[in-house]
């Protein structure tokens, strides 16, 4: 496919004016004279440089990556089909749909980006995280660091000791179990070509707790509402998890809180002054 270069910067100045900045987010401030978002704003919601995205804009420069088109499609808030368009006007043929994809559906990210307050990620069916909030942050450390396999928490799980850390003890059998349990249901839902069992076999071959688990056939082993978390710097929290289901593309909102009145509470808000470190 060839790049069509009128069609791309057409279609990315039109979704660039159409979107307003708290839609993505951002303060409005009282000077503001353009029609939308600026393009510096785009840039940074898209990780790059406001030239490469203006050049994309004036129709030159090289043909973007999949990669970058993939970024400018998160960034601009655009639904699937939208994206796929993107993909074509880019030259590229668009990334398959369903539970494996990373695309971020608008409205569940405009729920997230008014959690800036609030601990909050949106993660796969598989725990891959893909957005947190600061205070989500500061309250786990950045988990969208993680690349292969240990982008998913049940790998980790298994595999890095330090993971377990911020969880409770007496919760630990119960997690393992759980994430046991939680892969072999999907890994069975999606089928033995998936990137479920593909961490299923890896895990086998790596962890003794994993196999004994998973010879044990569990399933339907699902977390509570509370969450028990050892933070290394406010210690003990106990923070009720609410979960929001996007079923197009099986991502989950995850959103921390603590009852008004609780020393969690109070915890709370001694991390949201942590997380100015990541903002």
């Amino acid at each position: 496919m060839e790049i069509d270069r009128t069609g791309l910067a057409a279609f990315l100045r039109r979704r660039r004016e159409l979107l307003q900045p708290e839609d993505v987010g951002l303060p409005r401030g009282q000077r503001r004279r353009t029609s939308g978002l600026r393009r510096e704003e785009v840039a940074a919601l898209c990780h790059m440089s406001t030239d490469y995205y203006a050049r994309l804009e004036r129709e030159r420069g090289p043909q973007p990556s999949e990669q970058m088109i993939a970024s400018i499609a998160q960034g601009l808030h655009l639904s699937l089909s939208e994206r796929d368009h993107l993909f074509r006007l880019a030259g590229h043929n668009p990334p398959d749909r369903g539970a494996a994809g990373d695309h971020i559906s608008p409205g569940l990210l405009r729920i997230f980006d008014r959690l800036g307050d609030t601990p909050a990620e949106i993660v796969t069916e598989l725990g891959e995280t893909l957005r947190q909030s600061p205070l989500g942050v500061a309250l786990t450390g950045d988990t969208t660091r993680y690349t292969g396999p240990a982008r998913s928490i049940g790998y980790r799980w298994f595999t890095d000791p330090a993971s377990r850390e911020l969880y409770a003890r007496e919760e630990h059998p119960l997690l393992s179990r759980m994430f046991a349990s939680g892969l072999r249901e999907i890994a069975t839902l999606r089928g033995p070509g998936s990137r479920a069992a593909h961490y299923a076999d890896l895990l086998l071959a790596r962890s003794d707790e994993f196999r004994s688990l998973w010879s044990k056939h569990e399933v339907g082993i699902h977390p509570g509402q509370v969450k028990r978390f050892v933070h290394p710097e406010v210690g003990a929290l106990e923070l009720d998890c609410q979960r929001l289901l996007d079923p197009d593309q099986s991502h989950h909102l995850l959103v921390y809180t603590a009852a008004p009145g609780t020393e969690s509470h109070d915890k709370l808000r001694l991390l949201s002054a942590i997380s100015t470190r990541w903002a």
